[in-house]
């Protein structure tokens, strides 16, 4: 016969096994694939042919082409890459990106060596804290998006991807000060981005640009 005491211990065990489950399983699902990820190579973006296009199209080393728009918010606008203010808003809709992957779409200095992590970045790593309730998926306007399908980084304000299988994205951008600590996008070529999130930094196969300046 069990006595109560050693009933009340085997139902403690239970109880702090389900909590360590409760902790070590999200953790995991969220760990691993960083500690897994294979990189994909480099984008395959080449110098675009016009100084100031609107639209970048590219196909990485691992055969998936990808490309964005920048797109104004209001239909029937323009957009004029070569003359942004600080304050100006665009959307940027993007397809054919690795879903499994999340991306940061924001305005960074480009590299010279396209194998090198494009940035400083203006409005640097999209904010990470925890999604006030009812703002996942809201519409907000930020100098940097997160966009991450993980229901898990969701949770820590990121924007979920418009259809994962298609690789279909959305962000917004609201355009910053174009001068930050160790950036200077009046004088430094910058361009809107897209590149892989904290998941997966050193993966260049989703560096996809559209150069920009700022109006005197």
């Amino acid at each position: 016969m069990v006595r109560a005491g050693s009933r009340r211990r085997i139902r403690w065990w239970w109880i702090v096994l389900a909590l360590v489950v409760a902790v070590l399983v999200p953790v995991a699902i969220v760990v691993v694939p960083i500690l897994t990820h294979v990189d994909q190579g480099e984008s395959g973006q080449i110098a675009p042919a016009e100084q100031w296009p609107t639209s970048v199209t590219a196909t990485g080393d691992d055969s998936r082409t990808r490309s964005f728009d920048v797109l104004p918010p209001e239909p029937g606008a323009s957009v004029d890459t070569s003359a942004l203010r600080a304050g100006d808003r665009l959307v940027v809709s993007g397809t054919g990106y690795d879903a499994s992957r999340g991306i940061y779409v924001a305005i960074c200095r480009i590299p010279d060596d396209p194998g090198t992590k494009p940035g400083p970045c203006i409005g640097g790593v999209p904010e990470q804290g925890e999604a006030a309730e009812g703002t996942v998926g809201a519409v907000e306007y930020a100098p940097s998006n997160w966009v991450n399908d993980d229901w898990a980084w969701k949770l820590f304000g990121a924007r979920g991807y418009d259809d994962a299988a298609t690789g279909t994205f959305t962000a917004y951008l609201e355009v910053g000060d174009p001068v930050a600590e160790g950036l200077d996008c009046t004088v430094d070529a910058c361009g809107i981005f897209t590149r892989n999130d904290h998941t997966a930094l050193a993966d260049r196969s989703q560096d996809l640009y559209v150069p920009v300046a700022f109006a005197e």
